[in-house]
């Protein structure tokens, strides 16, 4: 079995958003310097890297990481590839929307699933903040809700424009019932069906939760 690890490394390397406090992993004991044990700790925010979005993220009623409902997080999910079409577009302040046009081949596998990746590629050097990223055409939220979609992941920072203010795709995705996964590298998994994986952490209280996520076939 063949197992697709597509989540981000957690490391100085890795640019935080903008403003945000960047990943540090800080050595506290080091057996070379006299330790019985090497032991670290880290200093993040919850939205470094692949992760998962609480619905308390960008609404004070929503959920929070620890009352996230695990068996959204494991389970089929579709790969849509739509990195041609983003690899061709102009370059400019904004790139295309995601409209249902691009998605509605696959709207038997999503009704079956549940899950969508989408794959943009837009983020091509893991040391580089992307911007501008693609986000959902309005209207696609409802549309994915209606074929019974309940989680929604990317392989950009976030469902909305880096610059945005009210956030009207996590609002929308929200209300659809859809949970948010971010930043995923899907650069080396082709399109199609694979088994899901991608656990919060129980944070009290959280916002949101770095994820390590795999797929696999069979």
């Amino acid at each position: 079995m063949e197992i697709f690890d597509i989540s981000r490394t957690l490391s100085a390397d890795l640019p935080p958003w903008p403003g945000d406090v960047a990943f540090r992993y800080q050595a506290n004991g080091r057996i070379a310097k006299g330790s019985n044990v090497n032991s670290g700790s880290i200093n993040m925010s919850l939205h470094n890297g692949t992760h998962g979005d609480a619905r308390f993220h960008f609404d004070d009623n929503g959920w929070t990481m620890e009352q996230a409902k695990l068996e959204t997080y494991f389970g089929p999910a579709v790969v849509v590839d739509l990195s041609d079409r983003y690899a061709a577009a102009p370059a400019g302040p904004r790139l295309p929307q995601v409209q249902m046009s691009d998605l509605e081949h696959a709207a038997d596998e999503l009704r079956s699933a549940g899950r969508l990746l989408l794959k943009t590629n837009v983020w091509r050097d893991p040391n580089i903040f992307p911007d501008p990223i693609p986000t959902l055409a309005r209207g696609v939220p409802a549309w994915l809700q209606s074929l019974g979609v309940k989680l929604l992941g990317l392989d950009v920072p976030s469902v909305d424009e880096i610059d945005a203010k009210e956030l009207v795709n996590h609002h929308a995705i929200g209300a659809a019932g859809i949970s948010i996964v971010e930043s995923l590298d899907l650069s080396s998994v082709s399109a199609g069906r694979y088994n899901f994986v991608a656990l919060p952490l129980k944070i009290a209280g959280g916002d949101g939760s770095p994820l390590r996520a795999i797929l696999w076939r069979g």
